[in-house]
């Protein structure tokens, strides 16, 4: 049975992505670049296991700089190694995410195309998306590399802070 293959490990490996996909198909991308607000199901009646929720946490991203995640698709594994280092070196992005194995369909000069590709998922402040892009378009082999920005609208403050400490101003 096919169910009996999978791993709890590889599980996990798979959720935070899918949950990130989620998210953005969900539309937070909508709520405001500097605060987001999550809001926890109001208190139930005695012995209920959810007592205790009864707040709304905000976390406010007042010290950081306004951020975004980029993805880049790269034709193989070699050209993403290069290009992430290059982003990296450059101070593009603080970080930069490699997914082989993704496989993207498209229309290229009206037929369909079909191409095994490695996607990159980049970490940067948003003030750097027009460098960022002119270096992948210098770096990049295709003729229309992708480069699609999504706001980062919330999450960890020392990794936000870490972020923006991380890339050039």
């Amino acid at each position: 049975m096919a169910l009996s293959r999978l791993t709890s490990a590889g599980v996990r490996r798979r959720l935070p992505l899918v949950g990130a996909f989620c998210m953005l198909s969900l539309g937070f991308h909508k709520l405001h670049p500097f605060s987001f607000t999550l809001s926890t199901p109001p208190r139930l009646s005695s012995g209920s296991k959810a007592q205790g929720y009864h707040r709304t946490n905000i976390i406010r991203m007042e010290n950081t700089v306004p951020s975004i995640v980029v993805y880049v698709t790269v034709p193989n594994k070699e050209a993403g190694k290069k290009l992430a280092a290059s982003i990296v070196k450059e101070k593009l992005a603080a970080c930069v995410n490699r997914v082989p194995g993704i496989e993207s369909v498209y229309l290229w000069e009206g037929e369909i195309q079909t191409d095994s590709e490695e996607l990159l998922i980049i970490k940067t402040r948003e003030s750097l998306l027009n460098a960022l892009t002119e270096h992948v378009k210098a770096n990049h082999e295709y003729d229309v590399p992708e480069v699609i920005a999504l706001p980062i609208t919330g999450g960890s403050i020392p990794y936000l802070e870490w972020l923006k400490n991380s890339t050039r101003e």
